[in-house]
This record gives structure tokens, C-alpha cells and sequence, in this order.
């Protein structure tokens, strides 16, 4: 286990590397370009050039490739252009936002879905595993936008119970979070919860499960020591892939709802050409993702033990 912790922690960071020198290259390649972004469109040509000079942007660009990581590695971000203040102090607000968010959509979700998914995978062909393939499909069918705005139309307008936004103006309301939350669960669950089913219906077909049946094993012990640990091991993966999708994915929630999180910032940052602080965006939704990838690979080990990674 050691040696495995060791070895995805170095391509965690090799990785990362890659991705730093992909996001510098695409966006920082040329100078002229990050002076025009950050000075504006209605600057002038010796403006530019005394920023560039200024910077450091004249130097080569390996130069100010390592430069720049080194700066990020520490926290340095640089300064948005949009809301003129460093990157760090926009950036890490909103992704405890998001945290917020998708940590409490996961907390409905996962068990919501596993236990879902389970029951129909145990009882597959039955009433109740159509019925649950049934709605999981159609929840997964429409897109969060569309189920945005029949949520905000039943519970805003028809019967008043909910806020029509999640600002959070006035501090921390939990109120505004069921909104957002519910359109959430509604979109992923219904994915996860098909993944478990076909893993459990494919476990509840092997051999050593339908021989621990025969031989008089009591149902329940069967489920839960036999099939359900082996059954998990597919859904495991998606269910940490949908962390990555709750970072930068929820552009559309928090956007509709006026939800200041990550997704939201990431948007705005893009629409108004902030270029550093897409450059932060994009490498923490990378850590993100290569994160939450190596600890999938590692849960596999505690799941099946007899799966290991070279």
C-alpha cells in the first residue's frame, strides 16, 4: 500500500505539471495578448510594452513558465482583471461555496442512490427495478436548466415555500441552498443509481453468489458480506468522478440561482477575459480531478483486495 501511495502520488504531480505547462502555454504564449487582456483593448501600444517590460514578459518563455509556477506553488495567483484584487482572495470564497454545495448534494445522493440501485439490482426484472430504472431515467434526461426552472416554478411562484435565489445577501441561509441542492440530486442521482443497479445485478449473477444461496446462507448475509462489497466497486468510481462534475460542472446552478460558487466564477472569469484567474480556476479543477482519481484507485484496494496497481 505504501508503494502505491508513492507511486499515484508522483503522477498526482507529474500530472499537474503537465497541466501547468499546457494552461501557461495556451494562454500566457503570448505576451501581447495577456498585456491587451489585462490593460484593455483601449490601451496603447507603449502602455502595453512598458507592462510587459514590467512583468517580466519580456524574459523567455521557459523563463516565465518557472517563474510563474513558482509563484502559484506559493499561493501567488496574480491580480483579476475583472474584480482588481489578487485572484486568492476571489478564488478560495468561492470554492468553499461550491464545497458547501456539492457536499451537500453528495450527502443526498450517495446514499439516495446506492440504496436505490442495490434494491434494484437484487430484485432485477422485478416491478420494483423497473419503476426505479424508470424514474432514474427520466430524471437523467433533463438537463439541469430545464428542471431549474420547473423547480423555481412550482416552489417560488405556485406555492411560495422556497427564495428564487441563493445569494446569500444576508449570510448563510440554508433555505436557499434546497433549491440548487434539489436540482442537483434530480440530475446525478438517477446516473449513479443505474451504475449500482448494473453492478449489483451482475455480482447477483456470479457463481459464488447463487452457490452461498444454495447452500442455505442466510439473504441478508449474502448482500451484505458477499455481493454488496464487490457491487460498490463500479459505482465507487463514478460516484468520485461526480466530484469533478460538482466543482466545474454546475455552471448552470449556481448561474440560475445567482449562487456565488466556483462554476459561477469560472464563467464570469471566461466571459471577461480574466485571464489569471482562469488560470487559477483551471489548475485547482484539475488538482480536483487528479485527487479524486487517485483516491478512487486507492479505494479499489480496500474494496477488492486482489486488485492492485503496478
Amino acid at each position: 500500500m505504501a508503494l502505491l501511495l508513492i507511486k499515484r502520488f508522483g503522477y498526482l504531480l507529474l500530472t499537474m505539471l503537465v497541466v501547468s505547462f499546457l494552461v501557461f502555454l495556451l494562454l500566457e504564449l503570448s505576451p501581447g495578448s495577456v498585456a491587451d487582456k489585462v490593460l484593455g483593448p483601449y490601451s496603447t501600444t507603449e502602455q502595453r510594452q512598458l507592462w510587459l517590460e514590467a512583468n517580466g514578459y519580456l524574459e523567455p518563455f521557459f523563463s516565465r513558465y518557472l517563474d510563474w509556477l513558482g509563484r502559484f506553488v506559493t499561493g501567488d495567483f496574480g491580480e483579476s482583471t475583472r474584480f482588481k484584487v489578487p485572484v486568492s482572495e476571489i478564488l478560495w470564497p468561492r470554492l468553499g461555496n461550491t464545497a458547501i454545495l456539492g457536499l451537500t448534494a453528495m450527502a443526498v445522493i450517495v446514499p439516495l442512490s446506492l440504496l436505490l440501485g442495490v434494491l434494484a439490482g437484487m430484485r432485477e426484472g422485478s416491478r420494483l427495478d423497473r419503476s426505479i430504472s424508470i424514474v432514474s431515467i427520466l430524471t437523467t434526461s433533463v438537463p439541469e436548466f430545464a428542471s431549474a426552472v420547473f423547480l423555481t416554478v412550482i416552489f417560488v411562484f405556485w406555492l411560495g415555500w422556497l427564495p428564487g435565489t441563493s445569494g446569500m445577501i444576508n449570510g448563510f441561509d440554508a433555505k436557499q441552498l434546497i433549491l440548487p441542492v434539489l436540482v442537483l440530486v434530480l440530475y446525478d442521482f438517477g446516473y449513479v443509481t443505474r451504475m449500482t443497479r448494473a453492478s449489483m445485478a451482475e455480482v447477483m449473477t456470479t457463481p459464488y453468489i447463487r452457490t452461498a444461496i444454495l447452500k442455505g446462507l442466510p439473504y441478508q448475509r449474502v448482500i451484505t458480506q458477499h455481493a454488496l462489497r464487490n457491487a460498490l466497486i463500479a459505482p465507487f468510481t463514478v460516484i468520485m468522478l461526480q466530484f469533478n462534475w460538482l466543482l466545474s460542472g454546475v455552471i448552470v446552478v449556481e448561474f440560475t440561482f445567482a449562487y456565488k460558487g466556483f462554476g459561477a466564477l469560472l464563467l464570469e472569469a471566461s466571459l471577461n477575459d480574466d485571464i489569471f484567474l482562469i488560470e487559477a480556476a483551471a489548475m485547482v479543477a484539475v488538482f480536483v480531478a487528479v485527487v479524486t482519481q487517485t483516491l478512487s484507485d486507492i479505494g479499489y484496494t480496500y474494496l477488492n483486495p486482489r486488485i492492485r496497481f503496478g
